[in-house]
C-alpha cells in the first residue's frame, strides 16, 4: 500500500528524508525521521490510535497541539501524545485499547536539584505574537526567554501557505505565512537579548511567582519580572450526533498534518465553519490535491474574508450558507455527513437534510484563548502583558502589529524612558483587527471594464479588481510601479481602485492574497482580448491548449476557453499566470477557473437515517460524559461547574477541561443559567499533564 505522503505540493517544497522502521502494534512500518507518530499513522494509513475503555469508541486526533489527550499511544511502554512525540528508531508504538489503566513505568526516581534561573521577561509562545514582541525587546536591550511546545519558531504561521492580507507596511501582506513565520523566527534566533526555548512547555504559573517548565523533557523553574503572554488559542468543538467518531478534527490538526508534516491525511473533507480558518483550511485542502465536498456554514452569510469565500467557490467547492451540521455518520470513522439548514432562530428546518460523502469532517467553528497565564500570572502578583490571540481573537497580521505594541509596553514597564508608542499604531492595530465589512455591491467592480478606461474604449491594457467588500489589505496599492491602483477611504482598509497607466507587470496578480485581481490586454484584438489569470493549485496541472471553465466571481460558468500558456513569473512567488483569450462581452467578469468536478459535491441520494437525539451527544470526549447528562444535572440546580465535574467526571479527563467547558456553558445558555450565576471550573496546577518523575529527577 502506498503511503499517504504528499508528493508535490504547489507552494511548499517536499524534502527527501530518511526513512526510519516503527511498529504499530506488533506490524513493522517507516516512518521519516524525527517525524511526529500521528503523522507517521496517517502517512501509513492509520487515523484510529485505539479505542476508549468506557464505551468502545474509536480514538484518533482532535486538536494535533498537545492540547487533548485524543491521541494517546503507548511508545516504547511510556504513554504519550502522539501528536506531541517524534518517532525513533525501532521505536514500539502501540494503542490504548480499552485499557482503564495505563502501563507501569519501571524508573527509579532520585530526587535532585533543578535548575533555577531568573529573566527580565518570559514571554510565552513563539507564534506571530510572541516573535514580534520579542523583536521590539531585543532592539531596545532588554533581556528574555521565549519558549514553544514546538521544535520551531513560528506559531500557526508555519502552517500558512497563503500569502498574507494586512498592511505589506506592518504585517508583510502579500508574502505567505510560512515565509513571514521564518523570517520572524530567525530574527529572534540571532538576536543576542533573546534566549530561546523550543520544544519547552510552561506548566504553570505558582503563586511563589515561578513559571514551571519542561524544557526538553528537563524540569526548569523561571523567576520573571514580566510574562508577556502570547500562547495563542485553542479550537472549539460542537455538540453533534456521531461527534465521536475518528475523522473529526479542527483545522489546526489539518494543517499540521498538511502544510508542516506534509501529509494527506483525507481524500473528502467537509468543513463546518465559515470564518477564515475554515475557508483556508479549504484551500490548502485544494492545494494538498484533497477533494473538498463542501462548507457549511451557521450564519446567512461566512463571516470570513469574501475573497477567501470566493476562491473556494470559483475552484468549485460548495458553500452552504444557513446550515449546521446534524450527524456524522459511519461506524468507527467518518463514512458521511448530514447537514441540515437552520432557521433564524438556528433551529433545524424539518426536510433540509443533505447527506454528503467524506471520511473526513473538519470542525472549524471559532477559537478561545488561552488566557490561563494571563490570569495565573495576576493571581501571582507578576506584572504581565498579552497579545495576540492570548489576547483577543484576531487575524494573524493582526497579531504581528498587536505583539509589537505589547513588545513595546514591556520595554516601557523597564525603560520608561523610552518614547510613547504613537496613537496612530493604535489606530492602525484597530484597523488590521477589525472585522470585514459590509459585501459591496457595486457595478463598478462588477463590471468594471466598462469603467476603468478612461477614454471609453476596450483598448490597451489594465487590471480588473474584483473586491466587494473593504478588509484589512493593501499590497496590490503598493506594489505598483505606476502608483495606479489607490485604496479608496482608507490606506489599508479601502476599496482598491485602478486610475492611471498600466504597463502588464502583473504584480498586482500575483501580490493578491485573494487572488481578486486580474489583467485584461485589448492591444492586440478588441473582440477577444487576452485575459490574465492568477493560480496557485499548480499541482493540478493546467498546461497550454487545455481547455477551462471560467468562472465569475461567485463560481457561476462563464464558458470554457483554451489556455494560451501557464506558467510562473519572476516575482509571483509560485503564484502561476494562466493565459487565455475570451470574448470581450466577459473579459471583466471572469476571475478564475474551477477545477474540481461536480461529481465530488454531489449529495448521497439514498436517505441516512438520523436518529438525532440531543442527549446523546459527547460533551466531554475524555471521559465520555454526555449532553443529557450535564442537562440534568443543571435542570436540578447545579450551577457550579466543580460540582458537575465531581458528580459526572466531566471535565476530569487528560485535557483539563479544554475542550468540553465551552460546551457546558453552551448547556448553562440553553437552560437560561445566567453566566454570572455559573461558578467556573477551578484550573489544575498545570496546564498540561506530565509524568512526576519529571519533576523529581529534573526528566533524567
Amino acid at each position: 500500500m502506498t503511503s499517504n505522503r504528499i508528493k508535490v505540493h504547489p507552494v511548499l517544497d517536499v524534502p527527501e528524508k530518511e526513512n526510519i522502521p516503527f511498529y504499530w502494534n506488533k506490524t513493522k512500518l517507516m516512518a521519516q525521521k524525527d517525524e511526529i507518530i500521528s503523522s507517521a499513522l496517517f502517512a501509513n494509513h492509520i487515523k484510529i490510535f485505539g479505542h476508549h475503555y468506557k464505551d468502545g469508541s474509536a480514538q484518533g486526533i482532535f486538536c494535533a497541539n498537545g492540547q487533548c489527550a485524543q491521541c494517546t499511544v503507548v511508545a516504547n511502554n511510556i504513554p504519550v501524545k502522539a501528536c506531541m512525540t517524534r518517532v525513533k528508531k525501532n521505536m514500539i508504538v502501540e494503542s490504548v485499547e480499552g485499557l482503564p489503566e495505563l502501563p507501569d513505568v519501571d524508573e527509579t526516581i532520585q530526587i535532585s536539584d533543578i535548575e533555577q534561573i531568573s529573566t527580565d521577561v518570559l514571554i510565552i509562545g513563539g507564534g506571530p505574537a510572541g516573535l514580534s514582541a520579542a523583536i521590539q525587546i531585543e532592539e531596545h536591550g532588554v533581556k528574555a526567554i521565549i519558549v514553544d511546545d514546538k521544535d520551531e519558531l513560528g506559531g500557526k504561521l508555519v502552517l500558512q501557505t497563503h500569502k498574507f492580507f494586512g498592511s505589506q507596511e506592518d504585517s508583510y501582506a502579500g508574502m505567505r505565512g510560512v515565509d513571514i513565520g521564518s523570517m520572524l523566527a530567525r530574527k529572534v534566533e540571532e538576536s543576542l537579548n533573546i534566549d530561546v526555548w523550543k520544544s519547552s512547555t510552561a506548566l504553570y504559573v505558582f503563586d511563589d511567582k515561578k513559571v514551571g517548565i519542561l524544557k526538553d523533557g528537563v524540569y526548569k523553574i523561571v523567576t520573571p519580572k514580566v510574562i508577556l503572554n502570547a500562547a495563542g488559542a485553542r479550537e472549539k468543538f460542537l455538540r453533534f450526533k456521531g461527534n465521536s467518531l475518528a475523522g473529526i478534527y479542527g483545522a489546526g490538526a489539518f494543517q499540521t498534518l498538511v502544510n508542516r508534516d506534509l501529509v494527506k491525511p483525507t481524500n473528502k473533507l467537509f468543513i463546518i465553519g465559515g470564518g477564515n480558518v475554515g475557508i483556508i483550511a479549504g484551500y490548502h485542502a485544494l492545494q494538498a490535491g484533497i477533494d473538498v465536498v463542501g462548507l457549511a456554514e451557521a450564519l446567512p452569510r461566512c463571516g470570513g474574508y469574501k475573497v477567501h469565500e470566493d476562491k473556494l467557490k470559483r475552484l468549485g467547492v460548495p458553500i452552504y450558507t444557513s446550515h449546521s451540521i446534524v450527524a456524522a455518520n459511519g461506524k468507527e470513522s467518518v463514512s458521511s455527513v448530514t447537514i441540515s439548514g437552520i432557521d433564524k432562530n438556528f433551529q433545524i428546518i424539518e426536510g433540509t437534510n443533505k447527506t454528503f460523502e467524506c471520511d473526513t469532517i473538519l470542525i472549524a467553528v471559532g477559537l478561545e484563548s488561552v488566557a490561563e497565564f494571563t490570569q495565573e500570572a495576576k493571581s501571582a502578583g507578576i506584572k504581565v502583558f498579552s497579545a495576540g490571540d492570548a489576547a483577543q481573537i484576531a487575524e494573524a497580521s493582526s497579531a504581528m502589529f498587536n505583539g509589537k505594541i505589547a513588545g513595546l509596553k514591556v520595554v516601557r514597564h523597564f525603560k520608561p524612558e523610552t518614547k510613547d508608542i504613537p496613537q496612530s499604531w493604535y489606530e492602525k492595530a484597530e484597523i488590521l483587527k477589525s472585522p470585514p465589512g459590509p459585501v459591496k455591491i457595486d457595478p463598478v467592480q462588477i463590471d468594471p471594464v466598462e469603467n476603468v478606461d478612461a477614454s471609453g474604449n476596450k483598448e490597451g491594457i489594465f487590471p480588473v479588481i474584483h473586491c466587494r467588500q473593504k478588509i484589512p489589505c493593501n499590497p496590490c496599492s503598493t506594489v505598483c510601479p505606476e502608483a495606479s491602483i489607490q485604496m479608496k477611504g482608507d490606506p489599508i482598509k479601502g476599496l482598491p481602485q485602478f486610475n492611471g497607466k498600466c504597463k502588464g507587470c502583473l504584480k498586482c496578480l500575483t501580490i493578491c492574497p485573494g487572488l481578486a485581481i486580474t489583467l485584461v490586454d485589448y492591444r492586440k484584438s478588441g473582440e477577444n482580448p487576452t485575459l490574465f489569470l492568477p493560480y496557485e493549485i499548480s499541482n493540478i496541472e493546467i498546461k497550454k491548449d487545455d481547455d477551462i471553465t471560467l468562472t465569475d466571481i461567485d463560481g457561476n460558468p462563464l464558458g470554457v476557453s483554451r489556455v494560451l500558456s501557464a506558467r510562473e513569473t519572476k516575482h509571483s512567488d509560485k503564484t502561476w499566470i494562466v493565459r487565455t483569450k475570451v470574448p470581450k462581452n466577459i473579459a471583466g467578469k471572469v476571475v478564475a477557473f474551477t477545477i474540481q468536478e461536480k461529481k465530488v459535491t454531489k449529495q448521497i441520494t439514498e436517505k441516512i437515517p438520523i436518529d438525532h437525539i440531543q442527549d446523546d451527544e459527547i460533551v466531554c470526549l475524555c471521559e465520555r460524559v454526555t449532553a443529557g447528562q450535564i442537562r440534568y444535572l443543571v435542570q436540578q440546580g447545579m450551577t457550579d461547574m466543580n460540582q458537575i465535574k465531581a458528580v459526572s467526571r466531566a471535565g476530569m479527563g487528560p485535557c483539563g477541561y479544554k475542550t468540553c467547558e465551552n460546551l457546558m456553558k453552551q448547556i448553562f445558555n440553553a437552560e437560561k443559567i445566567a453566566q454570572k450565576d455559573v461558578v467556573n471550573n477551578v484550573r489544575r496546577p498545570l496546564f498540561v499533564e506530565v509524568p512526576l518523575g519529571k519533576f523529581a529527577n529534573g526528566g533524567q
